[in-house]
């Protein structure tokens, strides 16, 4: 598979939304220990920051907690009102949040923090942060201990990225030192849920057809022989939070 174009950064953070549904369907939720650990237990509002669909707004709201979603996607957003229906949904980014200063306990941001640009970032979440409030991080990283969930990262050129984007979390003042916290747990694909959960990364969608169509040939051969007798998959993860 060498050779393969790779999509700019900004054209592959931005690709997600075509992809909404299947992101909805096939990717992995939150584990209820990681998302305790991220919000504070006096927390009363909590902005999920670039919510994508709501995996992580479903969470939040099962802490008790009021919830505001912010995304920048209008695909992700569509599906984020049919998922969580009634939350309170706002369009914006990172780097341009639409809500007054000194309305949250807690921001949190599940999987895109990589995405983001901290020095415009994190002015902007400590300003819509009340005094002592709380920035979580979190992602959901396969667990490549598993010797063929190597072999899938590898074919998607992911192999050890998603520990990075934690490794390389860049926050800093005003905040404090990260604090770090990890889970371990298993995600339960449909039939055909590899391919799909393939097909929704960045680096996938933003292909060109013919070689996007190749890739996702030999991810369904890695599918077959991995799959269970009813077609499902046991996928695992380890969850791993920074809290600052």
């Amino acid at each position: 598979m060498g050779g393969m174009h790779e999509a700019p950064l900004e054209e592959r953070a931005k690709s997600f939304g075509s992809m909404a549904e299947s992101y909805e369907r096939v990717r992995p939720p939150y584990p209820a220990d990681a998302v305790r650990w991220l919000v504070p237990r006096d927390a009363r509002t909590v902005v999920d920051l670039a919510a994508g669909t709501g995996k992580l707004t479903r969470e939040l709201l099962a802490l008790g907690v009021e919830v505001v979603a912010v995304e920048p996607s209008e695909g992700m957003l569509a599906q984020l009102r049919v998922a969580v229906p009634g939350v309170r949904v706002e369009q914006g980014s990172a780097e341009a949040i639409p809500l007054p200063d000194g309305v949250a306990d807690a921001v949190v941001v599940g999987q895109a923090w990589h995405w983001v640009d901290p020095l415009r970032a994190v002015p902007e979440v400590a300003r819509v942060l009340r005094s002592g409030g709380t920035l979580g991080l979190v992602w959901n990283v396969m667990d490549e201990r598993t010797p063929w969930v190597r072999e899938y990262s590898l074919l998607l050129r992911s192999s050890g990225s998603q520990d990075r984007h934690v490794e390389d979390a860049v926050v800093g003042e005003p905040f404090g030192p990260l604090e770090s916290f990890a889970t371990e747990w298993a995600h339960v694909l449909p039939e055909g849920g590899l391919v799909e959960l393939a097909a929704s990364h960045s680096y996938v969608i933003t292909l060109p057809e013919g070689e996007r169509a190749a890739l996702l040939d030999e991810v369904a051969v890695l599918q077959a022989r991995v799959a269970r007798a009813d077609g499902t998959i046991e996928l695992p993860y380890v969850t791993r939070c920074l809290r600052a």
